[in-house]
């Protein structure tokens, strides 16, 4: 048994000895077309970054050739198996411009987009991958209606945006944790739950945005002056009536209703002074 492991071994090193010894021979002093074959042999074995360097090589050469059009795939798609994700985002949207009656258009434009998708970071970070992503999803939903892919593409398109919806839920909610220092910060909260209502309709945040919206009234009205003070109880009221009509059984509906107490009990002050 020993044995055999030492001659697997022993051939496996002489293997990866003579892959290596060709792969610089071809980078140093081989022709276009022993690079171009060898880079096509690294990628179908999975050698993704050697496969990377020749095709760098000789990508020049071959520009307006018939081979051009399968390197410019292998290139995108080596990218994002060695998980290059931008790189490979845009080297697969180039070929389906570059190539708009190739048969890997398709895939190429799906996986652009999943390359986007991919390099998008956490919602708390910048989101131009993300809106990259679902503009590229949105093409592709667009383009290829009857897709096999077209459920994967939808699914893919509301996460992206729900990591949206994220950010902005946790701007409002910044700015309403702020304002306990810098009152201006409670309309920058509304204003930002405002928009995240109207600009994501439908939105599985919207309770929680309303719930927001409505503690931001609220809290203004007890910091306000008693000229601003009206105003903002009716707009706190109608925050309230916004919220309960929306969702009539809110899990935030017993709260809620102390803090109208609250806002009432405000009004009635004013009332009598």
């Amino acid at each position: 048994m020993r044995k055999i492991q030492i001659l697997t071994l022993t051939f496996l090193a002489v293997i990866l000895f003579n892959s290596c010894g060709e792969y610089q021979r071809a980078i140093g002093k081989g022709t276009m077309e022993e690079r171009y074959k060898l880079a096509v042999k690294l990628y179908e074995a999975k050698e993704y970054s050697k496969a990377l360097r020749l095709f760098e090589i000789i990508t020049p050469h071959y520009r307006g050739k018939p081979q051009m059009e399968r390197i410019q795939f292998m290139v995108a798609q080596s990218n994002f198996n060695t998980r290059s994700y931008t790189l490979s985002g845009y080297y697969f949207d180039r070929f389906t411009k570059n190539y708009p009656n190739s048969s890997k258009k398709e895939e190429a434009a799906f996986l652009s987009a999943h390359s986007y998708k991919l390099s998008s970071p956490r919602f708390s970070l910048d989101q131009t991958d993300t809106k990259k992503a679902m503009l590229a999803f949105q093409v592709f939903i667009n383009t290829y209606p009857n897709s096999s892919r077209i459920d994967e593409a939808n699914k893919h398109y509301k996460e992206l945006r729900f990591k949206l919806e994220q950010k902005q839920f946790e701007i409002g909610k910044t700015y309403y944790k702020t304002a306990v220092t810098d009152f201006r910060n409670y309309k920058a909260a509304i204003v930002t739950f405002d928009n995240l209502i109207s600009e994501y309709l439908g939105t599985s945040l919207k309770e929680d945005a309303l719930y927001y919206r409505f503690k931001a009234y609220h809290d203004l009205v007890l910091v306000s002056t008693i000229r601003k003070k009206e105003q903002r109880i009716e707009d706190a009221i109608a925050a309230h009536e916004k919220l309960v009509r929306n969702f009539p059984d809110s899990k935030y509906i017993s709260e809620t209703e102390k803090m109208l107490s609250n806002i009432k009990n405000e009004r009635q002050k004013l009332v009598k002074s």
